[in-house]
């Protein structure tokens, strides 16, 4: 994909930003109401909103982050753009945590860098929309 076409998606893109809490949970099994799950060979790990997680059994856990997603259809042919992201929010000290869909991409950062990571992506060209 050529530079250009990647610098549009930039342009033309929308991130909507959640205003809930998430927490990246290692269990013996998917938390209930996750929003996400990755299962391997050595473990499971559920993304589940903090209010949701009530009295489930973890055996490690990291809160506070929040939810950015990128509100377009990012195709699998598309190359270089969550190298960029995340190469733009690395040079701003912003840790993240990243879940592709089929179609789209997730992005967590922790609440106390949600507003630098939310003007560095405003800066390339997404626009904002919190939900």
């Amino acid at each position: 994909m050529k530079r250009r076409e990647l610098r549009d998606y930039f342009q033309h893109g929308r991130i909507l930003v959640a205003k809930e809490s998430y927490a990246i949970v290692k269990s013996r099994r998917a938390l209930t109401d996750a929003f996400a799950v990755v299962r391997d060979e050595k473990e499971t790990s559920s993304v589940v909103e903090e209010s949701r997680l009530r009295n489930q059994k973890v055996l490690g856990i990291d809160g506070n982050w929040r939810r950015i997603t990128f509100d377009m259809i990012l195709p699998f042919s598309l190359i270089g753009f969550f190298a960029h992201v995340s190469g733009v929010l690395a040079r701003e000290g912003i840790p993240i945590f990243a879940i592709s869909a089929y179609s789209t991409d997730h992005l967590f950062v922790k609440n106390k860098d949600l507003d630098r990571a939310v003007k560095a992506l405003e800066k390339l060209g997404f626009a904002v929309r919190r939900i």
